[in-house]
């Protein structure tokens, strides 16, 4: 019987999945819930980061952050720019930023410290900005819900077949072989989207995309050891940069003919 539930519970969440198309052309998994639930489990976890988390009293930063937010966001299409989007800026040292489905964009002191300028901070919010609406949540909790499912599927029937341990230990083993070989580059596919279309959504706001090379030569030079590319969420920080090198020259025309029609941001 359990074996059988697993099974069913498992074809009736694959069969509310669908088959997306993210910015850049990739095939993505996504449906696995709502977009009101996305929405709604964004704005819960907003609300408690804000009721955790010191805010940030210094109004010319606040306005700072919500310039270039809303410079980004005029360029989104239509149903995103239609959010109520809210900005929340943190009292942390650590340089970090996120964005949340529903339009929920933190960002944290720290952060002025490797973005030095408009343009440096248009570069980090436009990838998180990016991960929204692209659906990368989405995709991200579709993946690891059919992920796990499927494990325990095999679990229980190599369990039938071999005894309650051996059951057990493919689970285990299954799961590391997961997020090494499936989730985790996953991952790294949806932060090397969100650099290549945040660059994009920069220059067509007026922002300069050489400036997201800057941001990242600049993130590398404070950051301490990592894990080997393999093993983390993240692209090598050498390879993405080169590839922001790569696509600068090429934005910049965009930049500029956004700027000769008055997408000129003066945020600070």
């Amino acid at each position: 019987m359990k074996r059988l539930t697993l099974l069913l519970t498992t074809a009736v969440v694959l069969a509310g999945c669908a088959t997306t198309t993210s910015p850049t052309g990739r095939r993505q998994a996504t449906g696995a819930v709502s977009q009101a639930q996305l929405n709604q489990m964004g704005a819960q976890a907003f609300a408690e980061a804000k009721a955790k988390q010191k805010l940030s009293t210094d109004a010319r930063a606040n306005a700072y952050v919500r310039c270039v937010v809303n410079a980004l966001v005029a360029q989104l299409p239509a149903q995103q720019r239609g959010i109520a989007w809210e900005v929340a800026l943190f009292q942390d040292d650590s340089a970090n930023a996120f964005a949340l489905p529903g339009g929920k964009v933190g960002v944290n002191t720290g952060i002025f410290k490797v973005a030095t300028n408009q343009d440096q901070l248009a570069a980090v919010l436009a990838h998180e900005i990016v991960h929204v609406v692209a659906n990368h949540h989405d995709e991200r909790i579709t993946r690891q819900m059919g992920t796990q499912m499927g494990l325990s599927v095999i679990s229980v029937l190599v369990g039938g077949a071999y005894g309650e341990a051996a059951g057990q230990t493919v689970g285990q083993l299954g799961g590391i072989g997961a997020q090494a070989g499936f989730l985790l580059p996953n991952s790294r596919q949806q932060e090397s989207e969100a650099d290549v279309v945040g660059q994009q959504l920069m220059a067509q706001a007026g922002f300069d995309p050489a400036q997201a090379v800057d941001l990242w030569r600049n993130m590398q030079s404070v950051a301490g050891s990592r894990s080997p590319q393999w093993m983390s969420t993240h692209p090598d920080p050498s390879n993405r940069i080169s590839k922001l090198a790569a696509d600068a020259p090429t934005l910049q025309s965009i930049s500029q003919q956004a700027r000769a029609a008055g997408r000129n941001p003066r945020c600070g």
